[in-house]
């Protein structure tokens, strides 16, 4: 399959491109107002959102020095394989309507993969399935929104298998969908939320945990992530049903409003799951000290949201592939900085809770950002 991510591309990439928050910049002036709002938006209050960033901001290192970081290897495996990064791109609804080109999974996968790094491909995004799965032979994983019945889920995970995903998940924060105020106050009904309405909603919110037992019964080799875990309590029920994942979320904010940020969610579920599952985390993550941070403190993967769809946005497949090159930057330079070379030698004696200095924000990962005319 032709790829768009061209030497002479990421040539163009690698000087249009220095700092994160310049993908920021680009995708501001690339998007509508109702897409601008989609990204960086969350629910009601936006408090949960918030509170993400807060979590992370108030967190402090603890570095040790004199020690030989002259090589650090910062590559991760997941799966048994090997992956260059331990972040994965996060389920993104609508990547059609952000991506340049507009061909939302493939491209994203097609820049996830390129770089190394897994994705996690959403039911409701276009195209389907099967043609992300294509466009993307790295490491990938569907995620699926409950729209049927018993036999819906089981269409789903045999067309996943038969792609070549290599895990399967759950989102299971999403028994009623929000409300996004972004999107409310501009009367902009987003197209893939078409499937989400009436009976197929109500698939959604009877999902429960003989759901998950069904599936474990079925496909017992089959990895299964449960995403949205926001409390100790599932965590131990989720392993208790053979999840292989337990991936704590809060939807990015934009779920229940008035929620804790996920990297404070992040030490109790570690702590419930005893080792008896991998912990994956998302929710305002945006820099490479905040991924530092989580591997800190138990977390295996950290999940990208809104900072892929900035990029994706911003220059596609090859924007994708640079913005993961800058993070994997940060992250080398945090660890060689902290006096570790591998990541399993990180552990909670290298944080510490400390006083956050910036007002939390979508953006306040990016001090030097600044959006004209924004209004935000």
């Amino acid at each position: 399959m032709p790829t768009t991510v061209t030497p002479e591309a990421m040539a163009a990439m690698e000087t249009k491109y220095l700092a994160l928050h310049e993908f920021v910049k680009v995708a501001k002036t690339r998007l509508d107002a109702n897409l601008w709002d989609y990204v960086t938006g969350a629910t009601e209050t936006e408090t949960t959102m918030r509170r993400n960033r807060m979590g992370i901001d108030s967190i402090a290192f603890r570095p040790r020095v004199l020690r030989d970081v002259s090589s650090i290897d910062s590559t991760s495996t997941l799966f048994g394989k090997k992956i260059r990064l331990p972040v994965l791109l996060a389920p993104v609804g609508g990547l059609e309507s952000i991506a340049v080109g507009a061909n939302g999974s493939v491209t994203a996968g097609e820049g996830a993969s390129a770089f190394g790094a897994p994705i996690m491909v959403s039911s409701v995004t276009q195209p389907g399935l099967e043609q992300a799965a294509a466009a993307t032979p790295g490491m990938k994983i569907f995620q699926l929104y409950v729209r049927g019945d018993a036999a819906f889920i089981e269409d789903s995970i045999q067309r996943s298998i038969a792609a070549g995903y290599d895990a399967f998940c759950l989102t299971v924060d999403t028994a009623i969908y929000s409300r996004r105020e972004r999107d409310i106050v501009r009367r902009f009904a987003k197209p893939w939320r078409a499937t989400a309405t009436g009976d197929a909603q109500r698939h959604q919110a009877a999902l429960n945990w003989d759901d998950v037992k069904r599936i474990k019964d079925r496909h017992p080799t089959l990895p299964l992530i449960l995403k949205g875990i926001a409390t100790a309590e599932d965590a131990v029920i989720a392993c208790e049903h053979g999840a292989e994942v337990v991936y704590v979320s809060n939807h990015g904010g934009r779920q229940l409003d008035a929620g804790r940020g996920s990297i404070e969610v992040l030490p109790e579920v570690v702590q419930a799951v005893a080792g008896r599952a991998k912990v994956w985390v998302d929710g305002g993550f945006s820099r490479g000290t905040d991924v530092v941070k989580a591997l800190c403190m138990g977390a295996e993967l950290v999940g990208l949201g809104r900072l892929y769809c900035y990029a994706l946005a911003a220059d596609g497949a090859p924007g994708v592939v640079r913005l993961l090159e800058i993070l994997e930057n940060e992250i080398r330079s945090c660890l060689g900085l902290l006096g570790v070379t591998a990541y399993d030698q990180l552990g909670p004696s290298f944080v510490h809770p400390a006083a956050p200095t910036n007002l939390p924000h979508v953006h306040s990962a990016f001090p030097l950002l600044r959006l004209e005319d924004s209004g935000y």
